[in-house]
């Protein structure tokens, strides 16, 4: 085989990125129910975003705490323990492979490759993995709030290819261009593919790479076994 393994990213890859409108109305409902301004808090949840993917900020309880801190509010326990439970109701949505996720990742695995996740996410995800009908067929998952690192970071990608014990040149990288994803699997020897679902093309304003890129292009999940073979 010309590669022996493949990693994924994880939102607007094997599932659906945010809607913004969805979004913005969470973060309302987190605030409402801290009975703090609303554009307060969703500006500094926005804010915390980096230390929240890399694990600065470790839980979503301490990011909820650490943004009523700033805002100068002392929020009951069970106003915390709300927002939180209204952040994870909205991954748990969030979580629903595509419909063609589960199958190409299974047939894929029936090739006898290995399949590696590397995602840029906060705590929720990880916390509720083991729920997901993904995590089955996935080998090697990587979050980047449980090992400090995010993408473009070299040492993400690295770090997924020891743990599937393969070189970087024998994996495909796929992912929908943000965080410069394939800049970064470019750059250890990894060999991308962009994802450009069309529905999803005006959710993530943030895909610098997904402009950029001249190499290959897949529009679904399934059009991968068809670059692996």
């Amino acid at each position: 085989m010309k590669y022996k393994a493949v990693v994924f990213d994880l939102f607007g890859t094997l599932i659906d990125n945010l809607c913004p409108q969805e979004y913005e109305r969470v973060l309302w409902e987190m605030a409402d129910a801290l009975c703090v301004p609303r554009e307060d808090f969703a500006r500094e949840w926005i804010g915390t975003f980096q230390e929240r993917i890399s694990g600065g900020i470790e839980t979503t309880e301490d990011a909820v705490e650490h943004i009523c801190q700033l805002l100068g509010v002392e929020a009951a326990a069970s106003s915390i323990a709300a927002a939180v439970e209204i952040r994870f109701d909205l991954t748990r949505r969030a979580l629903r492979p595509r419909p063609d996720a589960v199958e190409t990742l299974t047939q894929l695995k029936a090739g006898g490759y290995k399949i590696g996740l590397v995602t840029d996410c906060s705590d929720e995800v990880p916390v509720l993995w083991a729920d997901s009908p993904l995590a089955p067929v996935i080998d090697v998952p990587i979050f980047s709030c449980s090992v400090g690192m995010a993408k473009p970071d070299s040492r993400i990608y690295l770090l997924a290819c020891e743990a599937l014990g393969v070189k970087p040149q024998e994996c495909l990288y796929v992912g929908d261009g943000s965080s410069r994803e394939l800049t970064g699997a470019v750059k250890v020897g990894m060999h991308p593919v962009l994802i450009s679902v069309p529905y999803d093309n005006d959710y993530d304003h943030f895909r610098v790479d997904a402009k950029e890129w001249q190499g290959t292009v897949i529009s679904s999940l399934k059009q991968i076994l068809t670059v692996v073979g």
